[in-house]
């Protein structure tokens, strides 16, 4: 537990620190996340797959790791940094601690650093590119290795399914683009009683169509939304023909395919604490957020879509619908895991789109 470790970054600074979990050293996104809560979620939401995580809230650890809190089976995230780790957790879902999971899934971390500084300097700089390695490394040969590792394109591609497989109802047939998803997609859509076909991220429409879907959702996921052109162009043939309701990566490729356009932030939102006001009527929600691209809000002037949603930190916008087909799609993660559960109405609002929809078929066929 005392070992020492170091952070390098892109530009050669070096933060000193004491190692947990395993040493797995990969070249990541140094990105920062404000949730106070959430880490065991955080570490296993594929759409941190390339990165390396900093958590602002300085305690971390305390009440462990449990078997229901995950939101993957195989955690992506390449590193984890920390203030303050709790090595003796205490709460009674607990059934293992911080260190043993990282260990366990192959996840190097660090504790005793300055996230205050850090965070500051991401804020100030923007997300970075770093390295975890042992104390005693050369710091100049790792700065040499992070700057001249090409950025990785296939971050979907790594953690989306590669076989289809079902979440069996008796409901509305959903069939969901895994491109990284949450369990928490999954676990709102069983809830409300969807028989649920989830297939990967390059599946063609054709298939896609085949099983008849009420409702197609696009999940979040890693990366840069124009890393994955066939989910885009299957898209495009999607609406009008089926309900799609797209979430944070499923949003800005909504966004892409109705032309409009999506950038890189400089350090991103991640956290459970971001405000954003729903346009309709003008009330205020706290959502969880996690994504480094966003969609351009005057790109979409020449489109068929309108903002819905826009977040009152940045004017960024947060959400977007088709006004022609039964399309629409928000930034933030209304399935929360972790944060605040304030929107998951939205998936209570794609169940109404979809039996809409079922019902103007079978009138038509009447």
């Amino acid at each position: 537990m005392n070992k020492e470790r170091i952070l390098v970054l892109e530009d050669g600074s070096v933060y000193p620190g004491k190692a947990i979990g395993s040493d797995n050293f990969q070249v990541g996104e140094l990105v920062f996340n404000t949730s106070m809560t959430g880490y065991q979620e955080i570490l296993t939401d594929n759409s941190y797959c390339g990165q390396i995580v900093m958590m602002t809230y300085p305690l971390i650890g305390n009440y462990g790791i449990n078997r229901d809190d995950s939101e993957s089976i195989e955690p992506a995230v390449f590193g984890f940094v920390i203030k303050d780790y709790c090595e003796h957790p205490s709460n009674w879902r607990s059934q293992e601690s911080l260190d043993e999971f990282l260990a366990k899934e192959n996840i190097p971390g660090i504790y005793d650093v300055d996230t205050r500084a850090l965070t500051r300097k991401i804020r100030d700089k923007g997300t970075m590119r770093a390295k975890l390695a042992d104390a005693d490394a050369n710091v100049e040969e790792i700065v040499k290795e992070i700057n001249e590792t090409p950025v990785i394109h296939d971050q979907v591609e790594r953690v989306s399914t590669h076989k289809l497989y079902s979440v069996p109802s008796r409901g509305l047939k959903v069939v969901l683009m895994d491109f990284g998803a949450k369990l928490g997609i999954v676990r709102e859509l069983s809830s409300r009683g969807c028989d649920i076909v989830v297939v990967p991220y390059d599946t063609p429409y054709e298939t896609i169509m085949n099983f008849r879907p009420d409702g197609v959702m696009l999940t979040n996921g890693p990366g840069n939304p124009e890393d994955v052109p066939e989910a885009i162009e299957t898209i495009r043939q999607l609406m009008g023909k089926t309900v799609v309701f797209g979430i944070c990566l499923g949003h800005q490729l909504i966004a892409l395919a109705n032309d409009a356009k999506t950038y890189k932030l400089k350090f991103g939102h991640r956290g459970g604490n971001h405000p954003v006001v729903f346009l309709d009527d003008g009330h205020v929600e706290i959502t969880s957020q996690n994504h480094g691209y966003a969609v351009d809000a005057d790109s979409l002037k020449d489109t068929d879509l309108v903002m819905t949603h826009q977040a009152l930190n940045d004017k960024s916008c947060e959400g977007v619908r088709h006004t022609k087909y039964p399309v629409f799609s928000v930034q933030f993660h209304p399935e929360a895991n972790a944060g605040p559960e304030d929107s998951k109405d939205l998936f209570d609002q794609f169940i109404s789109m979809m039996e809409e929809e079922k019902n103007k078929k079978e009138n038509a066929y009447a």
